[in-house]
């Protein structure tokens, strides 16, 4: 069976960036449902995760190709992909949804931006992908630029918090564990989503049927589900685990966090949010540390050299 092309480091680079674009408008997305159609969070989540696997696994069955990689696939490979699926499906977007419900999405982002400084402190030990002092410098500084751009009284609550720390420490677990599968590149990324999102989706539904309840969804809200299913989530989880191909964890998990300055300006742009002083400076430092944790900018292992 053919691999799947590996993208080049620019190629990957850019391809990231555009799904941290899809993610942060998806923030925007979320809090319409969560607050003007009254969606519960975890049932919000289960319809946006369900329709999506149902989407990605549509079409995986459809094609010859990812039929093969489904019929070939190993135990060890299926087992890990599973717990993927629980932990950075249902454990992290689960937490994160209730966690923008409960306090300001501002709040939860700070707590998130922590992401890439664990992944690179536990990178090395866990799946064995070393740092430079200047990649750890700029994990750093991603961590420093989200203190000074969400400065001041966030308005944090015990049960957001509770949900944020929890999906932090999934979302660490999940970036090193999604860039162990794609490394290997035994399977597509397409195959990889389809298959991690449809049980993680099974889990939150299963969740948000015992502790919700059946929900109410207006056409509105349909609409919002059917745009972060198919757009925000089928294809933006398929591009991502296509640039875990030549991404390292820790680039990835801190270009992740470029959607605190993309969330604000689209902000400022749509929502007539000035930059302060502090979202400013924020900003630069943010930009600066995901620079500085791109070994594009420095010397990278050849890929025979990556374990």
């Amino acid at each position: 069976m053919s691999q799947p092309i590996r993208p080049t480091h620019p190629r990957a680079v850019a391809l990231a960036l555009l799904v941290t674009f899809l993610w942060a408008s998806s923030w925007v997305l979320i809090r319409w449902g969560l607050d003007d159609e009254a969606l519960e969070p975890i049932g919000f989540a289960a319809l946006r995760y369900g329709l999506a696997a149902a989407v990605l696994l549509g079409f995986v069955f459809g094609r010859p190709g990812p039929r093969l990689e489904l019929r070939r696939i190993t135990k060890g490979s299926m087992a890990q992909v599973m717990v993927l699926g629980v932990v950075f499906y249902a454990i992290t977007q689960g937490a994160q949804f209730i966690a923008i419900d409960s306090q300001p999405a501002a709040t939860t982002s700070l707590v998130l931006s922590w992401t890439p400084l664990l992944v690179a402190l536990t990178g090395g030990w866990s799946i064995a992908e070393s740092f430079t002092p200047r990649q750890l410098v700029g994990a750093l500084l991603v961590v420093a630029g989200a203190w000074f751009y969400f400065s001041g009284d966030l308005g944090a609550t015990a049960v957001g918090m509770t949900a944020a720390l929890i999906g932090l420490a999934a979302n660490v677990v999940g970036s090193l564990l999604g860039r162990t599968i794609n490394r290997e590149r035994s399977l597509s990324p397409v195959v990889v989503t389809a298959l991690s999102m449809a049980v993680g989706a099974g889990l939150l539904t299963s969740v948000a049927l015992l502790a919700e309840g059946m929900p109410r969804v207006s056409a509105q809200a349909w609409a919002i589900i059917a745009w972060l299913a198919v757009v925000n989530t089928a294809l933006a989880f398929t591009l991502w685990n296509l640039s875990l191909r030549s991404l390292s964890a820790l680039e990835s998990s801190a270009i992740n966090n470029t959607m605190l300055i993309q969330i604000a300006f689209l902000a400022w742009i749509f929502l007539d949010e000035p930059l302060g002083w502090g979202e400013a400076t924020g900003i630069v430092l943010v930009s600066l540390g995901i620079l500085l944790t791109q070994a594009i900018f420095g010397v990278r292992k050849p890929p025979n050299q990556i374990r």
